[in-house]
């Protein structure tokens, strides 16, 4: 894998800059619950930008006016976020600044066509960021009651469980169970939605249908994953008790609903592209 130097350099530089942010979200922020995501997106990015670090030229391109004034409009614009986010202890204006940083200098260096293959690794960055204490109480609280909801009609119409429902407290037997935010919260609804983009890159699709689709189809696709989750907790708790069910089979359920929410993934996408491919004959 060829890379140019200046290319190379250039990237070091960013990352350079952004390292003290970095690692204050590390400690801060990204060791949270519901915040771990944002490491795995980071090492994502990183990746992604390595790997398409060889599709800029060693030939510096001819660039026009516009995209160096594009380019210096979103490079200046950036800093000035990231100066601001950085002086003011903002992480999300301070991390959101990668974006028309990363963005602008590409534009300036190498030109629009050139940058094109990091459009993808800008945008997601924004998986990166925290989400604002106000967006988490606004939805994730009806997100944990649908969940809830859903999670104890299943589990009464397929199983003789004795279960009900107060809210998000769930009562199994003679057990309580809370349905906590990392089960059916906002940040789970990122992290598939992250994972759903991710998938869609990396087989490089190019149908708008087929990537507003299952773009689209993500939402309901984390809810039902959400639920699947809850469901097998109902379960355990009532069979191995609420000391095995909150032990680490509780975070294998994570594991489990990240595995079926990506298996999900794969089966609208195949059904998706039957249907396109039924539908264009």
């Amino acid at each position: 894998m060829k890379v140019h130097r200046n290319s190379l350099l250039f990237f070091l530089s960013f990352f350079a800059l952004y390292l003290p942010s970095y690692i204050y979200s590390y400690r801060v922020s990204w060791q949270q619950e519901g915040q771990g995501h944002a490491m795995i997106v980071f090492i994502i990015v990183c990746y992604l930008i390595a790997t398409k670090l060889p599709a800029l030229q060693t030939i510096k391109p001819r660039l026009s006016l516009a995209e160096k004034g594009v380019g210096g409009f979103f490079l200046l614009a950036g800093l000035l976020a990231y100066i601001i986010g950085r002086s003011q202890h903002i992480l999300l204006i301070e991390l959101g600044s990668q974006v028309p940083v990363l963005l602008g200098a590409l534009w300036i260096l190498f030109g629009f066509k050139q940058s094109r293959p990091f459009l993808f690794p800008a945008f997601f960055i924004l998986f990166m960021l925290p989400i604002p204490q106000v967006v988490l109480s606004t939805v994730t609280l009806p997100m944990k009651i649908a969940v809830s909801t859903a999670a104890e009609w299943i589990t009464y119409y397929t199983s003789q469980i004795p279960v009900a429902r107060e809210g998000v407290l769930l009562f199994v037997g003679q057990y309580r169970l809370f349905v906590a935010d990392a089960c059916a919260g906002m940040h789970t609804l990122i992290s598939l939605e992250a994972l759903g983009l991710l998938y869609l890159n990396l087989v490089h699709s190019k149908s708008l249908i087929r990537n507003s689709l299952l773009a689209i189809l993500i939402v309901p696709i984390s809810f039902s994953a959400n639920v699947i989750r809850v469901v097998i907790l109902i379960f355990i708790t009532y069979y191995l008790g609420d000391e095995v069910a909150q032990s680490y089979l509780h975070e294998f359920a994570g594991f489990v609903l990240f595995t079926i929410a990506l298996f999900l993934i794969i089966t609208c996408d195949s059904l998706i592209q039957w249907a396109v491919k039924r539908a264009g004959r």
